[in-house]
Parts: structure tokens; C-alpha cells; sequence
């Protein structure tokens, strides 16, 4: 090991000792949470299905940095090698159209079988698989509308896709022997104000209810809804509202997905998770940074991000939440933005748990507000990147910039001969 890193390591363990914080302990906790890294950052939301390769259903990159992965196997690489700079064991979240195989099929018709070659994949890393249906970018959701239309038959069409999708995530879980969890989120709604709001969320209700009447345990399949405020196309009104999938989550007990952009400019959903799980089994969170709208840029270590990871520490969460990634930025290397957002997030959770929690519960339930707030930012200034450091060389991937070069490195050899 680096000795600078060990030294600095050290002298960081006895500052944070003397407020009964263990950072060995931290460590191990922290290696132990999954964050689940978004495959479509690979190649701007593409897929492997569509001939066409025109996005809709308010899916926008902007951006064309060269490399993008154009088959299965160039984004499997290129999320190994992010997976090298990144510490701990993780997981990896897809689409339905990143689906490999070489038949001609429709969403409607996709099996467990299609997916093979990701499930030995993932055994090969030691990882799990998420899954997510796509209800976008297909010509049976041009108008804006798809478990929610009014026509039946295309209703329909979106209903089986969704079932075929849980069957898909059922057989991850028990090939990878981890839960899969499966988010639903469709892009339906009005760019103008609509006369009729009730008539597509009764619609929706009944799709989601048919989609949900088969059985799945939860050893294999967790069930996640996410709302959305507004969309390119649907500015005005979004059927899947977060009052509707907040109802839709606790009547029927699945998982509710905040995603960090899909509220209005000034909310913040760090002050939802608590208010989330009184009520629900699960949560699912998007973690994504929002600039204005919902524009999925890459995450930073913000002060969102940061109370995001401080109240998953602080109410002790980690059991009952999923965390997963959530951006597409095609203006910049695709492999180091899965770098800098997922480490970023880690580095988050590892800052927030490195906070003397029980100290700061305490005077607060004092009512001594001055102590509280001259101990939290009194911590801001604590050595926690040694910590992290630390973390990155005993989990064998670079300290620092040090993956920066390798990013480069991998741009050169690989990305720019595509």
C-alpha cells in the first residue's frame, strides 16, 4: 500500500476516534451498499432493438463525444473497465432494449432467454442486475401515450411488455441469487392543459394492476414506481404524477421511485425519503443531478447529493432503500462519467456515515442548536478524503485522479477506434 495513503489514513482514524467514530467499521459497512450503475449512460439511451435510433418520449442527449458503445459487447467492456476504477461490489441497470440477441422481436415478446448473455456476464463480476421496461422510443408510444391510452390494443401491447419485463427480472434474481429491482416509469401525458385528467390515471390504475397480478417474491423481484413532473411533450400534464404512484406504491405496496430530476426546480427529494418510508416498504432512488429541469448531468458531490447520503445514514435506510444511477451526458468520455457520478455517490455515503450521528441526535433532542450547528460544519472540514483514499487503495482501484489517466488511456486504445 501507498504510505503516504496509510499515514494519512491513520492520523484521519484518530481524529474521528475521539468522537467514537471507527472508520474500519465505516469501511465495511460502506462496502456492503450497492449502487446500481445505468447502462444507456454508455451509448445515449440507444438500445440494441431499434433500427431507427430516433429517441421520443421526452428521452433527449445532447452531445456526440465519440466512443459510444454499439453493440452489447463494446458496452459490456466499457462498463468493466468503469467497474475497475470504482470500489466495492455493485450492480448494473438495463433496459428492455438492450436486450442481446440476434431474433427480430417486438418489447411485447421479449423472454428471460434474450437476456442470457448479460446473466453470465454478471456472474463472471460478481454483480447484479436491475431492470427496467421501456415504455419510449417505439412507434406504439408516438403520440405520448402508452398504459394509459385510450386504445386498447396498444394498451395492451405496453401491459404485456411490462409482464414479460418482471418475468425477465425474476429470472435475474434467481440466476444472480440478489433481488432485481424493476422500475416503471412511462413518458404518458399532455404538452397543453387536457380537459380529461382522471380518465388516463383510471387507465393507468388498471394497466398497472394487470401488469402486477402475477405473483413474484421479493427474493427475486422488487416492484419500484416513479413519477415524473413534467416531460418534453407533456409539460403541462404527466398522467404518473407523484401523488398517483405515492397512492398507487402504498395501496399496493411496491417501491416508490424518487428520481432526484423529476420534481419542481426547488424541491429536493433528500426531503422526501423519510417522509416516503413511513408509509411504503421500499424506496428506489434516481440519483441524478437536475440543472433547472430535469437534464440527468452527471452527479456531483452537491449539497443534494450530500443530504441525500445524510439521510439514508441518519435514519439508518440502507436496508429498505435501492440506489441507483441516473444520467446521460454525451458531450463528455461516456466511461468517465459512470466514474465520476458513481464514485461521487459513494463518496457521498461514506462522508454523510463519517458524521458523529448519535452526537449530533443528541444535542439536538437538547434543543442545543448552536452545538448542532457548529458540529456539522466543524465535520465539513474533517479528513474524510483520506478516509476515502484509503477505501480506493484497499478495494485495489486508483486514489484520486489517478483513474482519470486510465480513462484516457482507454479513450486511445479502444473508444477512438470504433
Amino acid at each position: 500500500m501507498d504510505q503516504a495513503v496509510r499515514s494519512s489514513y491513520v492520523e484521519a482514524k484518530k481524529l474521528y476516534a475521539k468522537h467514537g467514530i471507527n472508520t474500519d467499521e465505516i469501511l465495511e459497512k460502506l462496502s456492503k451498499i450497492k449502487v446500481s450503475l445505468h447502462c444507456w449512460q454508455g451509448d445515449d439511451v440507444q438500445g440494441f432493438l431499434r433500427k431507427d435510433k430516433e429517441l421520443s418520449g421526452g428521452i433527449a442527449v445532447t452531445g456526440s463525444y465519440p466512443g459510444r458503445a454499439e453493440t452489447p459487447e463494446q458496452l459490456r467492456q466499457d462498463m468493466e473497465k468503469a467497474l475497475s476504477m470504482i470500489p466495492g461490489r455493485h450492480k448494473v441497470n438495463l433496459h428492455a432494449i438492450y436486450a442481446d440477441t440476434e431474433e427480430k422481436v417486438d418489447l411485447d415478446q421479449l423472454e428471460p432467454r434474450h437476456f442470457s448473455k448479460w446473466v453470465d456476464w454478471a456472474k463472471e463480476q460478481g454483480i447484479g442486475l436491475d431492470f427496467n421496461p421501456t415504455l419510449f422510443s417505439h412507434p406504439k408510444a408516438e403520440d405520448g401515450f402508452t398504459l394509459s391510452h385510450p386504445d386498447e390494443e396498444i394498451r395492451q401491447f405496453w401491459i404485456r411488455h411490462c409482464r414479460s419485463s418482471r418475468r425477465i427480472a425474476e429470472y435475474f434474481g434467481k440466476e444472480l441469487g440478489q433481488p432485481c429491482v424493476t422500475n416503471h416509469w412511462i413518458p404518458d401525458g399532455y404538452k397543453d392543459t387536457p380537459v380529461d385528467r382522471l380518465s388516463p390515471r383510471v387507465r393507468l390504475k388498471e394497466s398497472l394492476d394487470e401488469i402486477f397480478k402475477d405473483e413474484i417474491s421479493e427474493d427475486y423481484n422488487i416492484d419500484a414506481v416513479e413519477s415524473k413532473l413534467f416531460g418534453i411533450g407533456s409539460e403541462s400534464y404527466v398522467v404518473g404524477s407523484h401523488e398517483f404512484y405515492l397512492g398507487y406504491a402504498v395501496s399496493r405496496r411496491k417501491a416508490v421511485c424518487l428520481d432526484a430530476g423529476h420534481f419542481h426546480p426547488t424541491e429536493v427529494i433528500s426531503n422526501k425519503i423519510s417522509s416516503v418510508l413511513m408509509f411504503t416498504d421500499r424506496l428506489l432512488l434516481h440519483v441524478s443531478r437536475p440543472v433547472r429541469w430535469d437534464s440527468d448531468h452527471v452527479v456531483t458531490m452537491d449539497d443534494e447529493l450530500i443530504e441525500i447520503s445524510r439521510e439514508l445514514v441518519r435514519g439508518d435506510l440502507f436496508d429498505r432503500t435501492h440506489i441507483g444511477l441516473d444520467f446521460f451526458d454525451g458531450s463528455i468520455n461516456h466511461v468517465a462519467a459512470w466514474v465520476i457520478g458513481t464514485r461521487n455517490t459513494i463518496k457521498a455515503l461514506l462522508r454523510a456515515m463519517l458524521e458523529p450521528v448519535e452526537l449530533l441526535r443528541k444535542v439536538e433532542e437538547q434543543r442545543d442548536f448552536t452545538s448542532r450547528l457548529a458540529l456539522v460544519e466543524e465535520f465539513k472540514s474533517y479528513p474524510f478524503g483520506a478516509v476515502w483514499d484509503y477505501y480506493c487503495e484497499t478495494h485495489g482501484v486508483p486514489v484520486r485522479e489517478q483513474w482519470l489517466n486510465e480513462v484516457m488511456q482507454y479513450e486511445q486504445d479502444v473508444l477512438l477506434k470504433r
